[in-house]
């Protein structure tokens, strides 16, 4: 979130004024973003969100839309877009796209409890449970023919070693996901860290940023989640996490005899899709603002250390699940 188009009172309150939300009070824009304009949004009846759409692909916006419409009227914990008075959920303001939400309650997690990770691991696989229903469709826009892609863009700013071992895995990802049938698909959030998601305590408040919502594998979307929420800062898998996590979504979900066969693999590919994407935005396509990206390093290091040492196994369904 980040203010790259500054908004006045003015014509803050005039767009309220076709939404059912009260009258401006308060506007604060909020830092810390790369991609849009974030508002707070203080109303005499409730708080908000207001987001300006600064780039991306601005045509797939109606997909996140009914795809949180959707999510929302499952009572999944996300910020349903507010519709005005015509029913209509996707605006312009100061020229630019622009929606409006719910101010969800709660802060990121730093370091995620087993409590934190456990409701976590159930929501998501409650969401992927309730979005086989949801007719929309996007494909992952980083999925391994991506990597297939992209990957030779940034291989003459590493090293000998780092090249190698990238290419390698890249062919290896290949081979490995061809040798099993098609994985289960749906929506993904893809992009679930703790910094997209909101905490009082142990209660989520939230999961936010869809902005990389698409269909895919749905084991794509679990294997971003535990390189972020069960990862230790050498790149190691938290044990504890890790369980606590999966054990819960697979209560809700449970895995294909292939999802548990490719899992390594899932983890391992993740992680170099972001040491890749960061590699990307720092070498290839830097931000269009004046932003400091993303460290590869971090990336780096868990991508190294799931070629190391793989993966831990998957929970074991129980009794009843299997």
């Amino acid at each position: 979130m980040a203010v790259f188009t500054p908004l006045g009172d003015a014509q803050v309150a005039t767009f309220l004024a076709s939404f059912d939300v009260g009258r401006l009070v308060s506007l604060k824009g909020v830092t810390g973003g790369t991609e849009n304009s974030t508002f707070f949004v203080t109303t005499d009846e409730r708080e908000l969100v207001l987001t300006l759409f600064e780039q991306g692909e601005q045509e797939e916006l109606p997909f996140f839309v009914d795809l949180l419409d959707y999510l929302d009227e499952h009572n999944l914990p996300v910020p349903g877009p507010i519709h005005d008075r015509d029913g209509i959920a996707l605006q312009r303001l100061a020229d630019k796209p622009a929606l409006l939400f719910p101010r969800l309650p709660g802060r990121h997690p730093e370091t995620p409890s087993l409590e934190q990770c456990r409701v976590l691991g159930d929501t998501l696989g409650r969401m992927h449970r309730v979005s086989r229903g949801f007719s929309g469709h996007r494909p992952n826009p980083r999925d391994l023919s991506w990597l297939q892609a992209m990957h030779h863009k940034v291989l003459g700013f590493l090293s000998h070693d780092d090249q190698t071992l990238m290419k390698n895995a890249v062919e290896d990802f290949e081979s490995e996901l061809a040798a099993h049938g098609e994985l289960p698909q749906g929506v993904l959030h893809g992009d679930l860290f703790r910094d997209n998601t909101l905490f009082e305590g142990e209660r989520l408040g939230g999961i936010i940023d869809f902005y990389n919502g698409c269909t895919g594998e749905l084991l794509f979307d679990v294997a971003i989640a535990v390189n972020d929420w069960a990862t230790h800062a050498d790149g190691r898998l938290d044990e504890a996490r890790y369980y606590a996590l999966l054990e819960a979504y697979q209560a809700r979900r449970p895995f294909t005899r292939d999802e548990r066969k490719v899992w390594p693999t899932m983890l391992s590919m993740t992680a170099l899709r972001y040491w890749l994407s960061r590699l990307l935005v720092v070498y290839v396509n830097p931000p269009a603002h004046d932003l400091t990206p993303h460290d590869p390093t971090q990336f780096r290091t868990i991508f190294k250390a799931r070629q190391l040492n793989g993966a831990l196994p998957l929970p074991e369904p129980s009794a009843t699940e299997a």
